[in-house]
Protein backbone atom coordinates (compact mmCIF):
# COMPACT_ATOMS: atom_id res chain seq x y z
CA UNK A 1 0.00 0.00 0.00
CA UNK A 2 0.92 3.35 -0.96
CA UNK A 3 1.59 5.99 1.87
CA UNK A 4 -0.22 9.35 1.26
CA UNK A 5 2.05 11.64 3.74
CA UNK A 6 0.55 15.00 4.99
CA UNK A 7 3.12 15.64 7.40
CA UNK A 8 4.47 18.38 5.89
CA UNK A 9 5.52 19.64 2.72
CA UNK A 10 8.98 19.01 3.60
CA UNK A 11 9.05 15.57 2.61
CA UNK A 12 9.28 15.53 -1.02
CA UNK A 13 11.27 13.56 -3.11
CA UNK A 14 13.98 15.91 -5.94
CA UNK A 15 12.59 15.40 -9.10
CA UNK A 16 14.25 13.12 -11.86
CA UNK A 17 15.01 16.72 -14.01
CA UNK A 18 16.15 18.47 -9.97
CA UNK A 19 18.14 15.58 -9.57
CA UNK A 20 19.90 16.14 -13.17
CA UNK A 21 20.52 19.57 -12.36
CA UNK A 22 22.43 18.31 -8.75
CA UNK A 23 24.41 16.10 -10.76
CA UNK A 24 25.70 18.62 -13.12
CA UNK A 25 25.80 21.68 -11.14
CA UNK A 26 29.06 23.86 -11.59
CA UNK A 27 30.65 24.22 -7.69
CA UNK A 28 33.39 25.75 -6.14
CA UNK A 29 34.08 26.99 -2.48
CA UNK A 30 31.31 29.01 -1.05
CA UNK A 31 33.36 30.07 1.96
CA UNK A 32 35.43 31.91 -0.22
CA UNK A 33 32.47 33.16 -2.30
CA UNK A 34 33.65 31.17 -5.26
CA UNK A 35 30.96 28.64 -5.54
CA UNK A 36 28.97 29.91 -9.18
CA UNK A 37 25.58 28.23 -8.91
CA UNK A 38 24.91 29.85 -5.07
CA UNK A 39 25.96 32.92 -6.44
CA UNK A 40 23.39 32.42 -8.72
CA UNK A 41 21.22 31.20 -6.90
CA UNK A 42 21.73 34.40 -4.49
CA UNK A 43 21.35 37.18 -7.50
CA UNK A 44 18.03 35.75 -8.36
CA UNK A 45 16.49 35.46 -4.94
CA UNK A 46 17.39 38.98 -4.22
CA UNK A 47 16.12 40.30 -7.53
CA UNK A 48 12.89 37.99 -7.07
CA UNK A 49 12.35 39.72 -3.68
CA UNK A 50 13.04 43.23 -4.98
CA UNK A 51 16.49 43.37 -2.02
CA UNK A 52 19.80 44.09 -2.53
CA UNK A 53 21.52 40.87 -1.50
CA UNK A 54 21.65 37.35 -0.69
CA UNK A 55 22.85 34.40 1.81
CA UNK A 56 22.32 30.80 1.08
CA UNK A 57 21.95 28.82 4.23
CA UNK A 58 20.84 25.00 4.95
CA UNK A 59 18.03 25.86 7.02
CA UNK A 60 14.51 28.17 7.18
CA UNK A 61 15.51 28.01 11.24
CA UNK A 62 19.12 29.54 10.43
CA UNK A 63 17.98 32.14 7.97
CA UNK A 64 15.66 33.37 10.87
CA UNK A 65 17.91 33.23 13.17
CA UNK A 66 20.85 35.00 11.12
CA UNK A 67 18.22 37.80 10.55
CA UNK A 68 17.34 38.15 14.00
CA UNK A 69 21.22 38.36 15.33
CA UNK A 70 21.79 41.33 12.81
CA UNK A 71 19.02 43.40 13.24
CA UNK A 72 19.28 42.76 17.27
CA UNK A 73 21.96 42.99 20.41
CA UNK A 74 21.56 41.00 23.62
CA UNK A 75 18.85 42.89 25.58
CA UNK A 76 16.93 43.64 22.91
CA UNK A 77 13.48 42.54 22.10
CA UNK A 78 11.45 41.21 18.88
CA UNK A 79 8.07 41.08 18.81
CA UNK A 80 5.99 38.66 17.12
CA UNK A 81 2.95 37.18 16.48
CA UNK A 82 2.21 34.50 19.19
CA UNK A 83 2.12 31.22 16.82
CA UNK A 84 5.36 32.24 14.87
CA UNK A 85 7.73 30.01 13.62
CA UNK A 86 10.45 31.61 15.48
CA UNK A 87 8.69 31.52 19.39
CA UNK A 88 7.46 27.18 18.48
CA UNK A 89 9.55 25.69 16.12
CA UNK A 90 13.15 27.02 16.74
CA UNK A 91 14.45 25.48 19.50
CA UNK A 92 14.46 28.59 22.34
CA UNK A 93 16.97 30.02 19.52
CA UNK A 94 15.92 33.75 20.02
CA UNK A 95 16.93 33.93 23.78
CA UNK A 96 19.65 31.23 23.72
CA UNK A 97 21.90 32.66 21.08
CA UNK A 98 21.71 36.37 20.64
CA UNK A 99 19.89 37.13 24.16
CA UNK A 100 17.03 38.90 22.98
CA UNK A 101 13.88 38.85 24.44
CA UNK A 102 10.58 38.15 22.56
CA UNK A 103 7.29 39.28 23.06
CA UNK A 104 4.25 37.09 21.77
CA UNK A 105 2.07 39.65 20.18
CA UNK A 106 -1.98 37.60 20.04
CA UNK A 107 -3.29 38.15 16.09
CA UNK A 108 -6.19 36.48 14.05
CA UNK A 109 -4.91 33.43 12.58
CA UNK A 110 -0.82 34.59 12.59
CA UNK A 111 -1.82 37.87 11.49
CA UNK A 112 -1.31 41.57 13.38
CA UNK A 113 -2.84 44.91 12.79
CA UNK A 114 -0.94 48.06 13.01
CA UNK A 115 -2.61 49.28 16.46
CA UNK A 116 -0.75 45.59 17.93
CA UNK A 117 2.72 46.70 16.94
CA UNK A 118 2.47 50.30 18.40
CA UNK A 119 1.03 49.36 21.32
CA UNK A 120 3.56 46.67 22.32
CA UNK A 121 6.26 49.15 21.30
CA UNK A 122 8.44 49.97 24.51
CA UNK A 123 8.95 53.31 25.82
CA UNK A 124 12.34 54.57 26.02
CA UNK A 125 13.06 53.26 30.09
CA UNK A 126 15.37 52.32 31.59
CA UNK A 127 13.74 49.07 33.21
CA UNK A 128 12.46 48.48 29.72
CA UNK A 129 14.00 46.49 26.81
CA UNK A 130 15.06 48.15 23.83
CA UNK A 131 12.07 47.04 21.20
CA UNK A 132 14.08 46.80 17.85
CA UNK A 133 12.51 43.95 15.25
CA UNK A 134 9.24 42.87 14.17
CA UNK A 135 9.21 39.72 12.79
CA UNK A 136 6.19 38.36 11.04
CA UNK A 137 5.04 35.58 9.09
CA UNK A 138 3.89 34.87 5.37
CA UNK A 139 2.37 32.00 5.42
CA UNK A 140 1.55 31.71 8.41
CA UNK A 141 1.93 27.73 9.52
CA UNK A 142 -0.05 27.91 12.92
CA UNK A 143 -2.37 30.04 11.48
CA UNK A 144 -3.46 27.34 8.80
CA UNK A 145 -1.22 28.21 6.18
CA UNK A 146 -2.94 31.92 6.18
CA UNK A 147 -2.10 34.96 3.49
CA UNK A 148 -1.28 38.10 4.33
CA UNK A 149 -3.15 40.65 2.67
CA UNK A 150 -0.54 43.24 0.67
CA UNK A 151 -2.05 46.07 2.12
CA UNK A 152 -2.51 45.21 5.66
CA UNK A 153 0.84 44.07 5.58
CA UNK A 154 2.26 46.91 4.41
CA UNK A 155 0.29 49.20 7.16
CA UNK A 156 1.93 46.51 9.95
CA UNK A 157 5.01 47.25 8.27
CA UNK A 158 4.50 50.92 8.47
CA UNK A 159 3.72 50.95 11.76
CA UNK A 160 6.81 49.22 12.54
CA UNK A 161 8.79 51.69 10.91
CA UNK A 162 6.90 54.68 12.86
CA UNK A 163 8.28 53.22 16.05
CA UNK A 164 11.69 52.91 14.66
CA UNK A 165 11.51 48.88 14.61
CA UNK A 166 13.67 47.21 11.89
CA UNK A 167 11.42 44.56 10.07
CA UNK A 168 12.24 40.87 9.18
CA UNK A 169 9.53 38.49 7.53
CA UNK A 170 9.84 34.62 7.43
CA UNK A 171 8.56 33.67 4.56
CA UNK A 172 9.37 30.23 4.54
CA UNK A 173 6.28 29.74 2.16
CA UNK A 174 5.95 33.11 1.22
CA UNK A 175 6.11 31.74 -2.77
CA UNK A 176 2.91 29.93 -1.87
CA UNK A 177 1.11 33.27 -0.36
CA UNK A 178 2.47 35.15 -4.14
CA UNK A 179 0.59 32.52 -5.97
CA UNK A 180 -2.68 32.45 -4.07
CA UNK A 181 -2.88 36.01 -4.59
CA UNK A 182 -1.12 36.21 -7.91
CA UNK A 183 1.51 38.83 -7.16
CA UNK A 184 4.69 38.71 -7.38
CA UNK A 185 6.68 37.84 -3.68
CA UNK A 186 8.30 41.69 -3.58
CA UNK A 187 4.71 42.58 -3.18
CA UNK A 188 5.51 41.93 0.69
CA UNK A 189 9.66 41.43 0.36
CA UNK A 190 10.36 44.63 -0.78
CA UNK A 191 8.98 46.45 2.24
CA UNK A 192 11.42 44.63 4.57
CA UNK A 193 14.75 44.80 5.88
CA UNK A 194 14.96 41.52 5.66
CA UNK A 195 13.20 38.23 4.16
CA UNK A 196 13.91 34.83 4.40
CA UNK A 197 12.66 32.06 2.07
CA UNK A 198 12.24 28.15 1.87
CA UNK A 199 13.60 25.71 -1.18
CA UNK A 200 12.82 22.26 0.93
CA UNK A 201 9.07 23.10 1.67
CA UNK A 202 6.59 23.32 -1.10
CA UNK A 203 9.38 23.93 -4.04
CA UNK A 204 10.57 20.99 -3.53
CA UNK A 205 14.10 21.10 -3.44
CA UNK A 206 15.98 18.55 -0.86
CA UNK A 207 18.05 21.21 1.47
CA UNK A 208 17.95 25.20 1.77
CA UNK A 209 17.00 28.33 2.15
CA UNK A 210 17.95 31.85 1.84
CA UNK A 211 17.53 35.02 3.57
CA UNK A 212 17.59 38.37 1.85
CA UNK A 213 17.83 41.65 2.77
CA UNK A 214 20.08 45.12 2.44
CA UNK A 215 23.61 44.56 1.64
CA UNK A 216 25.12 45.57 5.02
CA UNK A 217 22.54 43.37 7.06
CA UNK A 218 23.13 39.97 4.47
CA UNK A 219 27.45 41.08 5.19
CA UNK A 220 26.84 40.76 8.80
CA UNK A 221 24.62 37.44 8.27
CA UNK A 222 27.16 35.86 6.32
CA UNK A 223 29.44 36.54 9.45
CA UNK A 224 27.36 35.25 12.03
CA UNK A 225 25.92 31.92 9.51
CA UNK A 226 29.82 31.36 9.62
CA UNK A 227 29.87 31.60 13.43
CA UNK A 228 26.80 29.22 13.47
CA UNK A 229 28.87 26.76 11.17
CA UNK A 230 26.28 27.48 8.55
CA UNK A 231 29.36 28.01 5.82
CA UNK A 232 29.24 25.17 3.32
CA UNK A 233 31.62 24.76 0.49
CA UNK A 234 30.86 23.07 -2.60
CA UNK A 235 27.44 23.90 -1.89
CA UNK A 236 26.02 24.39 -5.28
CA UNK A 237 25.23 21.09 -5.66
CA UNK A 238 22.21 22.03 -3.14
CA UNK A 239 21.88 25.65 -4.57
CA UNK A 240 20.93 24.11 -8.14
CA UNK A 241 18.19 22.39 -6.49
CA UNK A 242 17.07 25.48 -5.59
CA UNK A 243 17.58 27.29 -8.89
CA UNK A 244 15.77 24.06 -10.29
CA UNK A 245 13.04 24.82 -7.71
CA UNK A 246 12.53 28.63 -8.35
CA UNK A 247 12.12 28.23 -12.26
CA UNK A 248 9.65 25.34 -12.50
CA UNK A 249 7.99 24.12 -9.11
CA UNK A 250 6.91 27.91 -8.13
CA UNK A 251 3.54 28.15 -10.76
CA UNK A 252 2.87 24.49 -9.98
CA UNK A 253 2.07 25.38 -5.89
CA UNK A 254 -1.43 26.10 -7.16
CA UNK A 255 -1.76 22.77 -7.92
CA UNK A 256 -1.14 21.70 -4.15
CA UNK A 257 -3.82 24.63 -3.34
CA UNK A 258 -6.33 23.06 -5.45
CA UNK A 259 -5.61 19.80 -3.55
CA UNK A 260 -6.09 20.80 -0.42
CA UNK A 261 -9.59 22.54 -1.27
CA UNK A 262 -9.85 19.36 -2.59
CA UNK A 263 -8.99 17.21 0.20
CA UNK A 264 -11.14 19.84 2.95
CA UNK A 265 -14.09 19.60 0.82
CA UNK A 266 -13.99 15.80 0.99
CA UNK A 267 -12.97 15.69 4.69
CA UNK A 268 -16.05 18.15 5.30
CA UNK A 269 -18.53 15.24 4.18
CA UNK A 270 -16.90 12.60 6.87
CA UNK A 271 -18.84 11.73 9.62
CA UNK A 272 -16.91 13.00 13.04
CA UNK A 273 -14.98 15.18 11.00
CA UNK A 274 -14.95 19.45 11.35
CA UNK A 275 -13.44 21.53 8.42
CA UNK A 276 -13.69 25.05 7.68
CA UNK A 277 -12.70 25.07 3.77
CA UNK A 278 -13.57 28.77 3.94
CA UNK A 279 -9.39 28.82 5.83
CA UNK A 280 -7.69 27.08 3.32
CA UNK A 281 -6.50 29.86 1.62
CA UNK A 282 -2.47 27.75 0.36
CA UNK A 283 -1.57 24.10 0.86
CA UNK A 284 -2.94 23.40 4.74
CA UNK A 285 -5.99 21.80 5.89
CA UNK A 286 -6.76 21.80 9.64
CA UNK A 287 -9.31 19.11 10.70
CA UNK A 288 -10.67 18.55 14.06
CA UNK A 289 -12.00 14.59 14.65
CA UNK A 290 -14.37 13.47 17.33
CA UNK A 291 -11.30 11.30 18.36
CA UNK A 292 -7.77 12.73 19.73
CA UNK A 293 -5.45 13.86 17.68
CA UNK A 294 -2.86 11.02 19.12
CA UNK A 295 -5.67 8.54 18.09
CA UNK A 296 -6.32 9.76 14.82
CA UNK A 297 -2.40 9.66 13.64
CA UNK A 298 -2.36 5.89 15.03
CA UNK A 299 -5.62 5.08 13.07
CA UNK A 300 -4.22 6.99 9.97
CA UNK A 301 -1.53 5.59 9.74
CA UNK A 302 -2.79 1.71 9.76
CA UNK A 303 -4.64 3.30 6.74
CA UNK A 304 -1.22 4.37 4.97
CA UNK A 305 -2.20 8.20 5.57
CA UNK A 306 0.29 10.16 7.73
CA UNK A 307 -0.46 12.78 9.42
CA UNK A 308 0.74 15.26 12.33
CA UNK A 309 -1.47 16.53 15.34
CA UNK A 310 -2.12 20.42 15.56
CA UNK A 311 -1.89 21.58 18.88
CA UNK A 312 -5.08 21.32 19.35
CA UNK A 313 -6.56 18.14 21.44
CA UNK A 314 -8.13 16.74 18.36
CA UNK A 315 -6.95 18.77 15.34
CA UNK A 316 -4.89 17.62 12.53
CA UNK A 317 -3.08 19.29 10.19
CA UNK A 318 -2.89 17.84 6.95
CA UNK A 319 -0.27 19.40 4.11
CA UNK A 320 -0.22 18.99 0.27
CA UNK A 321 2.79 18.95 -2.13
CA UNK A 322 4.02 18.04 -5.20
CA UNK A 323 4.36 14.61 -4.06
CA UNK A 324 0.72 14.46 -3.73
CA UNK A 325 -1.82 14.45 -6.70
CA UNK A 326 -5.47 14.86 -7.18
CA UNK A 327 -5.77 11.25 -7.26
CA UNK A 328 -3.50 10.65 -4.24
CA UNK A 329 -6.08 13.12 -2.26
CA UNK A 330 -9.29 10.82 -4.08
CA UNK A 331 -7.52 7.63 -1.91
CA UNK A 332 -6.90 9.44 1.14
CA UNK A 333 -10.45 10.30 1.64
CA UNK A 334 -11.58 6.72 1.18
CA UNK A 335 -8.93 5.50 3.29
CA UNK A 336 -9.67 8.51 6.24
CA UNK A 337 -13.53 7.54 5.70
CA UNK A 338 -12.82 3.96 6.69
CA UNK A 339 -10.43 4.96 9.96
CA UNK A 340 -13.23 7.35 11.43
CA UNK A 341 -15.64 4.73 11.02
Amino acid sequence: MKRIDFRSDTVTQPTAAMRRAIAEAEVGDDVYGEDPTVLRLEARVAERLGLEAAVFVPSGTQANQLAIGAHCRAGDEVLTEAGSHILHYEGGAVPALWGVQPQPLPGQRGLLSPEDVSAAVREDNIHNPRTRLLSLENTHNRGGGSVWPVERFRAVVEAARKAGLAVHLDGARLFNAGVALGVPVSAWAALTDTTSVCFSKGLGAPVGSALAGRADVIREARRLRKRLGGGMRQAGILAAAALHALEHHVERLADDHANARRLAAGLAELPGVEVDASRVETNMVFAEFSRSALEMVARLEQHGVLTNPAGAPRTLRLVTHLDVSAADIDEALQRIRRAVG
